[in-house]
């Protein structure tokens, strides 16, 4: 029996020790295959964090792509609308370019100089008034405060020149240079529809639609791989006119060019600023109406600055021998490029006015861009008589905001009128 119990056991430790190795094996192996497989699973995870990673990038690529497309297209369509704007008043544009060659016939035309800044003034306020600006987001709301401190502003600024110059500090060139560098970029954003009804017809659009590719290290600059014709040769031309009105020859022989800037700046000053209600404009004008009286009429200052300082912020006229000017000394008849934008911006918020009231008997534009060209004309004749600088103001913001109300009067809308005001952004409030 003890040998066969012994065998038993032998073979029973035997079975043991066998299954126990065979488990010990098979354990080992688990555990080499549960470590590889570990190994495997954080490979994959890692693999698959990279891959994930590298979508959500290219998501934010295509993302960011998606968006300067889709404002591509929001901006087309705006220049779209500025271009049919400018082919409905193409006589008015038309004129602009005509009254231009008026320097030539100086001595055929009596009054040439008022002539010429009547037709730029007046066709400036009305399609200024009018013309969409190249984004909707480039236009900034003028809040109640700024309004009531635009006249201690400006009083300040023009101080500033004035003293200057007293202290024998001609600040005019830096000053002119930072005025020519935003003129450039003002004819290239008024250029475009411009030049789009000059090459384009109803036919055809190929001039509006031609891309100019960049060599890479542009494109790579510009983060886009082509740029509009029309574009380009906009601001090509507004730095042709920078190159001109630099270029060393007496301004009395290219004053015209000085006026393009001007004008280019005026435009876009009217297309980028909104009044935003009717008491702001009122306040507005009102305190402007104050501060041009009294430095023209109670200082030398503002004659000092607007004869002394030369830049392309004002109209200017080389005067004949009989031709008016406000200095004797001075080569030229002015109109300050204030007297246009200020009541300008007026005239355009009686456009927005229109949309919003509706009035069935007169409109507020129209009569306003009318009331503009009346108070220029009285402001001349005054000028022509007394011989002596207007501050044009004190003729135009009454004649705006006078036939701004009386058109409400006749439309029984003056509470509407006096009440109305724009939706206002937070982040188009300035």
């Amino acid at each position: 029996i003890t040998p066969k119990l012994h065998t038993q056991h032998q073979h029973g430790f035997y079975r043991t020790t066998t299954t126990i190795t065979t488990h010990a094996r098979k354990t080992k192996q688990d555990t080499t295959t549960t470590s590889s497989s570990s190994s495997f699973s954080l490979d994959s995870l890692f693999s698959a964090f990279q891959s994930n990673n590298k979508k959500n990038q290219m998501s934010e690529i295509d993302k960011k792509k998606a968006l300067k497309k889709e404002r591509l297209l929001e901006l087309e369509q705006m220049e779209l609308v500025r271009q049919e704007e400018v082919k409905q008043d193409g006589l008015f544009y038309l004129l602009l370019l005509g009254v231009q060659f008026l320097p030539l016939f100086d001595s055929f035309v009596p009054l040439a100089s008022r002539l010429y800044f009547y037709i730029v003034a007046t066709t400036t306020v009305y399609v200024g008034g009018k013309l969409t600006p190249a984004s909707s987001d480039d236009t900034e709301i003028v809040s109640r405060k700024s309004a009531l401190l635009a006249p201690l502003g400006a009083s300040a600024s023009i101080l500033i020149f004035y003293s200057l110059l007293k202290l024998g500090l001609d600040p005019t060139k830096v000053y002119a240079v930072i005025v020519t560098l935003f003129g450039a970029i003002a004819i290239s954003d008024v250029g475009v529809p411009l030049l789009r009804n000059v090459f384009d017809n109803d036919n055809s659009d190929a001039f509006a639609t031609t891309q100019i590719k960049l060599p890479p290290f542009l494109a790579e600059a510009f983060d886009q791989e082509s740029l509009p014709l029309d574009g380009v040769l906009a601001l090509f031309l507004g730095v042709v006119a920078v190159g001109i009105y630099w270029w060393p020859v007496d301004m009395t022989q290219k004053f015209i060019v000085s006026n393009l800037i001007a004008w280019a700046i005026g435009m876009v000053s009217l297309g980028s600023i909104s009044l935003g209600s009717t008491q702001t404009g009122v306040i507005l004008l009102l305190g402007l109406f104050c501060y041009d009286i009294f430095w023209v009429f109670g200082t030398d200052v503002m004659m000092t600055v607007a004869t002394k300082v030369e830049a392309p912020i004002k109209f200017i006229y080389a005067r004949s021998s009989a031709t008016p000017s406000i200095s004797t000394s001075y080569p030229f008849s002015v109109l300050g490029l204030g007297d246009v934008i200020i009541p300008g911006l007026f005239v355009r918020f009686l456009q927005q006015v229109d949309e919003g009231l509706q009035p069935e008997k007169f409109s507020y534009f129209d009569a306003g861009a009318i009331a503009y060209a009346i108070g220029l004309a009285v402001c001349f004749v005054v000028n022509q008589i007394s011989g002596a600088g207007q501050p044009a103001l004190l003729y135009l913001d009454p004649a705006c905001v006078g036939s701004a109300f009386l058109v409400a009067l006749a439309n029984n809308q003056v509470p509407d009128l006096w009440n109305f005001a724009l939706p206002e952004p937070e982040e188009t409030r300035t």
